[in-house]
């Protein structure tokens, strides 16, 4: 196509066009951390927004475009956050916000919490609840076997000990 076609207002903003990122249709559970952690990321990004020029450049205004993208993302999720108070959970058995302790047939010990969608951080062993893992530990209690579906194979993990945040007295943790 000949340069002569193309509008100038259209060369300005070519590639500044930020998609939306897609909000799950799931329950948003949150931990007292989740929420604390969404309020946060709006808070930080409001303030690189204001901290944003009135420069016209495009660069910029891609930059700030994927602030308030971000922006209206955390807002909607919060908006929808559903408080799960790990204090008011059953202490015996693996719910929403459990910190979990398992054993592997060969001795290998993993730890695990069970967290929301935004939360998860699978470097810090926070784990969905959507996860096949959460979903498998989700409901047992302490000596149950559970069997994770790992690429490498299945590996079945016994529990060996449950914990919520704020609980008094752990077993371990």
């Amino acid at each position: 196509m000949s340069r002569a076609f193309i509008k100038e207002n259209d060369l300005e903003h070519a590639g500044i066009d930020i998609p939306e990122r897609s909000i799950s249709h799931e329950k948003n559970y949150v931990t007292p951390t989740g929420l604390k952690e969404l309020r946060n990321a709006i808070d930080n990004l409001d303030k690189e927004r204001q901290s944003f020029s009135d420069n016209e450049d495009s660069s910029v205004k891609q930059k700030k475009m994927r602030v308030e993208r971000e922006i209206r993302y955390f807002s909607s999720r919060l908006k929808s956050a559903i408080l799960v108070d790990p204090l008011n959970q059953n202490k015996e058995i693996i719910l929403f916000s459990a910190k979990v302790k398992v054993l592997s047939i060969d001795n290998k010990s993993y730890e695990f919490e069970i967290v929301g969608e935004d939360e998860a951080n699978i470097k810090e062993n926070k784990i969905s609840y959507l996860s096949p893992i959460a979903k498998s530990l989700i409901g047992s209690r302490i000596n149950d076997e559970v069997v994770w579906n790992k690429p490498s194979g299945n590996e079945i993990l016994t529990i060996t000990n449950i914990y919520y945040c704020g609980q008094t007295n752990p077993n371990h943790f």
